[in-house]
């Protein structure tokens, strides 16, 4: 499972993410139940060697015979300087999504893909145009066996935003009150849907804990990102469960001029044994 955080701000976008990653098992009867828990999975990309842009991703770890990860890196690769590579001096981050929703969906509709309906992704982009003066957040989504059509969470107008997916039950109820089961609950105690959605966003309007400026300093927004992983991650080795939110939690940030940034990540390697390669990831 995952905790997965987007922040954005005038002057950077940063997005955050634990290491966990789930290995589940189905009965016959449907239930699932956890296997392990492994706290080293990649979750957070560098898109592209010369641009600001960044990645990051929930949900299933594998696509086929080939992790996350593995797909992401190729898709750099291929933006970088392969068939779909990007024009730097010409492009938009709209240019980019359109690219790695191609990619996935070569990936996901593969015959060795195997496709089934309980698949759920989260791929999210973010990242700033080669005219842009201010970032975009878009998001892909795998649901029900179906890549979904792009969506963009935010647009360069927007001024400010704190998104996250995955397990994000800790960041809805810190931040908005509440989170989604409240809709649910109500309805069992016999309020109708279309009330209890109502008086969930009542509830989440009146109760929201505003801690974003969009003036907010980039080191700033690196630690309320941070700190939103964090908290998930304490939140789930204390609850009742397996602790499906966990392992080190890897940072990144891209702004206008200094581009992409990796502010915090694990390493596969010894650092000491390994000086002539600063990147992993390459």
């Amino acid at each position: 499972m995952t905790v997965c955080v987007a922040v954005k701000v005038h002057d950077c976008i940063v997005f955050a993410a634990d290491s966990a990653s789930t290995l589940t098992t189905t009965n016959e009867a449907g239930e699932q139940s956890v296997l392990n828990v492994y706290n080293n999975a990649d979750k957070v990309f560098n898109l592209h060697r010369e641009l600001p842009l960044v990645a990051m991703t929930a949900g299933m770890g594998h696509i086929g015979g080939r992790s996350i990860s593995s797909l992401a890196k190729e898709l750099r690769v291929r933006l970088t300087k392969g068939d779909i590579a990007v024009n730097s001096k010409d492009y938009t981050v709209s240019d980019v999504v359109k690219h790695a929703h191609g990619f996935l969906k070569d990936a996901y509709e593969a015959p060795e893909s195997k496709v089934n309906a309980n698949d759920y992704l989260e791929f999210w982009i973010g990242g700033y145009g080669s005219t842009n003066e201010h970032g975009e957040i878009w998001k892909l989504v795998i649901l029900a066996g179906q890549l979904k059509e792009p969506l963009q969470l935010n647009k360069e107008t927007d001024a400010q935003c704190i998104y996250w997916g995955g397990q994000g039950s800790a960041i809805s109820r810190l931040l908005l009150g509440v989170d989604s089961d409240f809709i649910q609950a109500m309805m069992d105690e016999g309020v109708q849907q279309e009330l209890s959605e109502l008086m969930y966003e009542k509830a989440t309007s009146r109760l929201e804990t505003p801690l974003l400026s969009a003036t907010m300093p980039v080191i700033d927004v690196i630690r309320l990102a941070e700190f939103l992983v964090e908290t998930t991650k304490g939140y789930f080795s204390f609850a009742f469960g397996s602790d499906i939110v966990g392992g080190a939690t890897d940072l990144a940030t891209v702004t206008k001029y200094e581009g992409f940034k990796w502010i915090k990540r694990k390493h596969f390697y010894p650092r000491s044994l390994n000086r002539g390669d600063n990147d992993h990831v390459r």
